[in-house]
């Protein structure tokens, strides 16, 4: 009955403070509309899952959902509304999480990476375009498809590194490969891509020999630790992949691309970010539900982290840009796409992991939306070097690249 007792006060305090959209059911016909014509439905089977509510935050209410403790009924988006609206009425005020740093050794990054990737890349294809970009399209103009954007970001990337033909272009966390092909088939680069996935290598590998580009572009099995040479590569990208660098290994992350690059040579960095000064996790919970779920050991550095590292590295940086909005319409489509290939990912991935991924791609939709994150891009060059400012001096040439 205590369970109980604090349930009904904590309905009790919502309904005077806030006008909610959600009807709550409970297993004894017992039902709370927290505002007239709800959009989502929560069901409480049983009095033990209500511990899920006193108090609620996204970690808990999210854990619920995917364990299947409650049952919820609306669309995937005002789902995560109504949890985000149902977590802050109770919330005391905060700017963010608290810190957590985790170890990232090579063992343990792959496992991470392994956990989150290697679900099946029939799986991944039900929600992302068809090149299997899993990062921040880019939208030129209001209506561009998700496959347009993508194709767009691919070469918004490869324009501001101006790559030219015939130079080493590196692709960090390489994906399924759509970044490195471009590289070596669009802009006549060689290029090389790594990722820790198996899935990903062998689907990258299995494109480049169907493109006939073997000679000129290769996809390995490494860590970024563990890539060879000095002074190898023009160019490099890294696109997605240093949220899972870890807080404490950014100043070796930079450190090692900036031992990779030649002297001349240009870098980008596209990452997520936090929208916290002080690099704690995000608000309310969600980060400890990502964390425990999604990315096992994610972190995220804010902006002001990032430019710093990569100057102690010895990269200065020579452009900066937010693709916050841009990432916030790219989760939601992901989402919803997912949702209307709902069957055939459950029977691919099976019930809980889809609900993992509904929760997570609709939550960074909102996330982005609203500013909890952002994702930057941020180009490279070494500090000092003359080379750099062959760069041209305005954004233009950006935009009348090779794409």
């Amino acid at each position: 009955m205590f369970l109980e007792s604090r349930f009904e006060q904590l309905i009790d305090r919502i309904c005077r403070n806030a006008a909610i959209p959600l009807r709550v059911e409970l297993w004894n016909g017992r039902r709370f509309d927290l505002a007239p014509n709800p959009t989502v439905r929560i069901a409480i089977p049983n009095r033990s899952a209500l511990r899920y509510f006193v108090p609620p935050n996204l970690c808990k209410l999210g854990e619920a959902f995917v364990e299947g403790h409650i049952r919820v009924q609306g669309p995937i988006h005002e789902v995560f509304r109504v949890a985000e609206k149902l977590a802050c009425s109770v919330a005391a005020t905060t700017r963010a999480g608290f810190h957590r740093f985790a170890r990232h050794s090579r063992d343990r990054d792959l496992k991470a990476i392994q956990y989150h990737y290697d679900v099946s890349n029939e799986f991944y294809s039900l929600f992302l375009d068809s090149d299997l970009v899993y990062s921040c399209a880019y939208y030129r103009r209001a209506d561009d498809s998700l496959e347009t954007a993508q194709s767009q970001k691919l070469d918004h990337i490869l324009n501001k590194l101006a790559l030219k033909p015939g130079e080493r272009f590196l692709d960090i966390g390489c994906g399924w490969g759509a970044l490195a092909v471009r590289a070596a088939k669009q802009y006549g680069a060689i290029a090389t891509g790594i990722t820790l996935s198996e899935n990903q290598l062998m689907h990258a590998r299995e494109r480049i020999r169907v493109e006939g580009l073997q000679d000129r572009c290769t996809v390995e099995l490494c860590d970024y630790r563990d890539v060879p040479g000095a002074g190898r590569f023009d160019k490099i990208a890294s696109v997605g992949m240093f949220e899972h660098v870890g807080l404490k290994n950014l100043p070796l992350y930079f450190g090692k691309i900036r031992s990779l690059l030649t002297d001349d040579g240009l870098v980008l960095n596209h990452g997520i970010t936090t929208s916290d000064p002080d690099n704690r996790w995000m608000r309310l919970g969600a980060g400890e539900f990502i964390d425990r779920y999604v990315f096992p050991d994610g972190e995220l550095p804010h902006l002001s982290l990032v430019l710093k590292e990569m100057a102690v590295a010895g990269l200065e940086a020579a452009d900066v840009e937010s693709l916050r909005r841009h990432y916030a319409r790219t989760c939601h489509e992901w989402a919803d796409r997912l949702e209307a290939n709902r069957e055939r990912a459950v029977g691919l991935a099976g019930e809980k992991r889809v609900r993992i991924w509904e929760v997570y791609l609709a939550g960074c939709a909102y996330g982005f939306a609203r500013g909890w994150m952002n994702v930057y891009q941020v180009l490279g060059c070494q500090v000092g070097r003359p080379e750099a400012d062959a760069l041209p001096l305005t954004r233009e040439y950006v935009y009348c690249g090779n794409g």
